[in-house]
Parts: structure tokens; C-alpha cells; sequence
């Protein structure tokens, strides 16, 4: 894989300079598809580098360019238009787009970049690089996760088959559903990363995590409910890779990458010093994390040893008093994105709905066709298959696959056999897909 290069060190550096922030009307442009694209690649490419060890220049780029703060902005700006215009938009009746491929394009651009971040994020530095960008980011991972932890109270993610009935924009809809969900999982490995950073972090940001949305908190209760995790005919299930899986009855004690990052973002948050000599630990906060104690079982602890830290101090508080809420005067710094995005958009949505159905949304199908060929270039199969976490498993059986469908090109499979079985169920969405691609 070493050998795989999606883009040179000199066309990487170009793409990283020219990324700049767009306002909410222009997002599917023809200058914002572009951005798409190069977002795309320098994804890929940092996923590349990342799994190859052979050093990471798309996050040194990105440090050196000052550009981590634009990322976050554009994050927060396709957050909001996906909150305020969308819904807008699929309301209105003039709105029928003979492809909504390129609105997907922008649904799926949050993705792009929250993944691209949790890429590099790995690294202290880049942390440091936001600036005061890190409290928008906060903020948006706590928006995140509430949600996560507020779906897995009502059935937890749509499941990726339901999408396959219904009208394009219905089904639209449901991917754009299951994708959030996606996007709070990486959301929850973001925040992980700037836990890491606690030493580096400014008081107003520990202020933000500790006190202002008391992320401990919020974090035992993601561990309660384990949102990645669920019970399908008797069989454990949890969510990786993009799809549920199940895991056998030996894998099931090893902890999943998920819940170790809710673990270490724990320990962060409650045992480093910055975190200690700041978080108040009242009636209410005492009484959620005594919760943790349930869970740290012996095999838990020695796949996280220093978990055992961290279950000394559970011992610790469950004999101590609560602390009374603190009421220090203390001057702050707040995240302004949201509420400055907010504040230059508000009462523009209908109108921002309605130029991007006239300009962006209904595209010819020559213009389909050019950005078609686009796309077909940015996601090449060679790099996408690179960039896979771990082999491809079987749709049927869940066994790792090597053949792929030949029409869709979407789907694995272990055997024709579970091919043949499974195209009941597939068939309602190869056909389609097949047909799609024929047209461009």
C-alpha cells in the first residue's frame, strides 16, 4: 500500500493553500464541488499515509497553512445548511431534481471533513493549529453526541435497507439519517483526540468541556447505552466499517475501538491535572460516574491497564462528599461560528433554498454527465479499496469476501451462493445503481 499515491507532495500542497470557507448559498456550486473534491482526495490520501507509517504531509500541510480552522468552519457552515436549509428545500414543491446525487454530494461533504479531522487530529499539534477554532469544534462534537445518545433511546440508526423504498428524495432522506449517525461516531473519536491535548488546552475550553456541557456526564451515559452496539436475533452486533457486524461469542470480551475511545476520553477528562483542579464533582456528577464502576471489570482493565487509575479514584469518590456547584466569576471566551453563521443567515433560508434549486440543484444532463466523469476520477476504485479498513465481508454470510457484484459493483460476497441468496434483497438496489452508472 506503501507504494499507492492518490497525489504528489506538490499537487497536495497546492490543494491544501487553495481550501478557503464558502457561504451557505454557494455550498454545491461549481467552485464548492470543486472543494469537495480536493477535501476528498486529501482524505484519502491522509488515510494513505496514515496506514502506510510513511509520515503524514497532508497533516503537516494542513498545520503549516494555518488550515485546520477553515476545516472547522466549513464543518459548522454544512452542519447548519444540512439543519436549516435542507428540511427547506425538501419542502418545497417546485422541487423535483432528476438526480439528487449532487445534493447527497453536499449531505455528505460533513462527513468528508469530520473525517479528514479525525484522521489528523491524532497528532498534538493540530489540535494546538485551531486556535480558537477548538471551541466550535467542542461544541460541535457535544451537539454530536447528545444526539447519539438521545437516538440510541429510540431504536438506534435506520438500517441501511429501509432506504431502498420510496421516492429519491425519501431515500435520500434515510441516508442522509444514517449518515449522521456515522458522522456522531466520528465525532466521538474527535473529542477523544482533544482530550489528549487537556495540557495544551485554554481554560476556556475546559471550561466548556467540564462545566458548560459536563462531558464526563455525557460520556457514562454514551457507556450505558452503547449506541454501536446491539442485539439482532440473539446475536451481538456493533457498528464498524460503516455497517453493523456481528461478533462471535470469542471476540465478544475484547473491547471495541469505539468504547475504548469513550474510556480514554475518560480518563482524560477526570484524571489529568488540568481536569482535576477544575471539575467540580457535585452530588449529580458523583452520582453518574459511581455508575463506571459496573463496568470495569478485570478483563477490562487489562486491555486498558491504565484503567486501574481510574478505578482508584471511583474508590476515592464514592468516599468523599459532594463539592457544592462553583459560582467563580470567570471571564470566557465562547464559540461565535455557529451564532455568527446563524446571525448573517437568519430569515434567508426559504430564499437560500430556493436560489440553490434555480442555480445548483437541477443541473442539465450534460452537466450531470461532466461532473459524473468528476467524480468517477476523485473516487478511484484502486485508492477506495486501499483505504478500506479491513477486508470485504460477504453481504450474506458476513464471512470475509473476495468477489464483488459484477452489475453494481457495490456489494461482496464469499460464493455465488450467497450472491444468489442474498438477491432478493440486493436486487432492489443493483438495478438501479447499474442503471445510474450506465447513464453517466
Amino acid at each position: 500500500m506503501g507504494d499507492l499515491e492518490l497525489l504528489l507532495p506538490g499537487e497536495a500542497d497546492v490543494l491544501v493553500r487553495g481550501l478557503r470557507s464558502f457561504q451557505l448559498r454557494e455550498m454545491g456550486s461549481g467552485g464548492w464541488n470543486q472543494q469537495h473534491e480536493n477535501l476528498e482526495k486529501l482524505n484519502m490520501q491522509a488515510i494513505l499515509d496514515a496506514t502506510a507509517s510513511q509520515g503524514e504531509p497532508i497533516q503537516e500541510l494542513l498545520v503549516t497553512h494555518g488550515k485546520i480552522p477553515t476545516l472547522v468552519v466549513e464543518l459548522i457552515a454544512v452542519e447548519m445548511w444540512k439543519q436549516k436549509v435542507f428540511p427547506v428545500l425538501c419542502r418545497l414543491e417546485d422541487f423535483k431534481p432528476p438526480n439528487t446525487f449532487p445534493i447527497y454530494m453536499v449531505l455528505h461533504h460533513e462527513a468528508s471533513i469530520i473525517n479528514l479531522l479525525e484522521t489528523v487530529f491524532f497528532h498534538k499539534e493540530v489540535c494546538e493549529s485551531a486556535e480558537d477554532t477548538i471551541l466550535d469544534l467542542v461544541d460541535y462534537c457535544h451537539r454530536k453526541l447528545t444526539l447519539l445518545v438521545a437516538q440510541s433511546g429510540h431504536g438506534g440508526p435506520p438500517e441501511e435497507e429501509e432506504s431502498q423504498y420510496g421516492t429519491p428524495m425519501q431515500e435520500l432522506q434515510k441516508q442522509a439519517e444514517l449518515m449522521e449517525f456515522e458522522i456522531a461516531l466520528k465525532a466521538l473519536s474527535v473529542l477523544r483526540y482533544i482530550t489528549d491535548c487537556m495540557d495544551s488546552l485554554s481554560l476556556s475550553t475546559l471550561s466548556r468541556m467540564l462545566s458548560t456541557h459536563n462531558l464526563p456526564c455525557l460520556l457514562v451515559e454514551l457507556l450505558e447505552h452503547s449506541p454501536w452496539s446491539r442485539q439482532e436475533g440473539g446475536k451481538l452486533q456493533q457498528f464498524e466499517s460503516g455497517r453493523w457486524q456481528t461478533v462471535s461469542p470469542s471476540e465478544q470480551q475484547k473491547l471495541s475501538k469505539l468504547d475504548g475511545q469513550v474510556w480514554i476520553a475518560l480518563y482524560n477528562l477526570l484524571l489529568s491535572p488540568e481536569a482535576r483542579a477544575r471539575y467540580c464533582l457535585t452530588s449529580f456528577a458523583k452520582g453518574q460516574l459511581l455508575k463506571l464502576r459496573a463496568f470495569l471489570t478485570d478483563t477490562l482493565i487489562d486491555q486498558l491497564p491504565n484503567l486501574a487509575d481510574l478505578q482508584g479514584f471511583l474508590a476515592h469518590l464514592a468516599l468523599t462528599e459532594a463539592q457544592p456547584p462553583k459560582k467563580d466569576l470567570v471571564l470566557e471566551q465562547i464559540p461565535e461560528i455557529w451564532e455568527r453563521l446563524e446571525r448573517e443567515n437568519r430569515g434567508k433560508w426559504q430564499a437560500i433554498a430556493k436560489h440553490q434549486l434555480r442555480h445548483v440543484f437541477s443541473p442539465s444532463e450534460q452537466e450531470l454527465r461532466l461532473q459524473a466523469r468528476r467524480w468517477a476520477e476523485t473516487y478511484r476504485l484502486d485508492v477506495l479499496e486501499a483505504v478500506a479498513p479491513e477486508q470485504p465481508r460477504c453481504a450474506y454470510c458476513n464471512a470475509e469476501a473476495s468477489k464483488r457484484c459484477s452489475r453494481c459493483q457495490n456489494e461482496w460476497y464469499c460464493s455465488r451462493e450467497c450472491q444468489v441468496k442474498h438477491w432478493e434483497k440486493h436486487g432492489k438496489a443493483c438495478v438501479p445503481a447499474a442503471q445510474g452508472d450506465r447513464a453517466k
